[in-house]
């Protein structure tokens, strides 16, 4: 990799870490910014280095780095928001394949591909939800509960930066790609020759 395409990797990183420590306590899921670093860095990065940018975000933290929105260490992989990390991942890798699969521009679409993003979050974190308070706490949450706490009750601010992120995309994206070639920075890496 290029040293410019590491520090947009390294950029992104930094601004889910930052997006951690600004946070809401709510029951079981803390209300966070980290969504808005997905979203962006999906869309600004393309999928696979937006996506690269969560997983070393999270691989950060699961070494002991304190940048989850509860510390960080391996531990973290026992706790019942863990599921929202593995969400962000693969949701930021879905936020770039939709922007730049189907080349969104307007306000509406984005919020679309942005709105799919949450919903791959939110799945994978009330799975992982309702698993670790079953299985792992011995504290177990109804289905109802897991869909109450691990959704409906964070989903209306996590809307509200959907939104916000649409609108940031929208006037930003064009005017980044004077600097960054979404489509070169996502070129499969080149196999090896022999």
């Amino acid at each position: 990799m290029k040293a410019t395409t590491i520090s947009y990797v390294a950029l992104f990183t930094a601004l889910t870490a930052i997006g951690a420590a600004v946070k809401i306590p709510v029951p079981y899921i803390p209300f966070t910014l980290q969504i808005l670093a997905v979203y962006l860095a999906g869309a600004l990065l393309g999928p696979r280095l937006g996506s690269l940018s969560i997983l070393c975000y999270v691989g950060i933290g699961l070494i002991g780095v304190p940048v989850f929105a509860e510390g960080g260490g391996f531990g973290y992989l026992f706790k019942p928001t863990f599921g929202y990390l593995l969400g962000y991942i693969l949701g930021a890798y879905v936020n770039g394949w939709l922007i730049n699969r189907f080349n969104l521009s307007t306000i509406r679409s984005i919020f679309f591909a942005n709105a799919a993003t949450l919903l791959t979050v939110y799945l994978f974190g009330c799975i992982w939800l309702y698993g670790a308070m079953k299985w792992i706490s011995e504290a177990p949450l109804s289905l109802y509960q897991t869909v109450l706490y691990g959704f409906l009750i964070p989903a209306p601010g996590d809307l509200l930066l959907c939104i916000l992120c649409a609108v940031i995309i929208q006037q930003v994206r064009p005017r980044l790609s004077r600097y960054i070639n979404v489509k070169e920075l996502n070129r499969p890496w080149a196999k090896p020759t022999l």
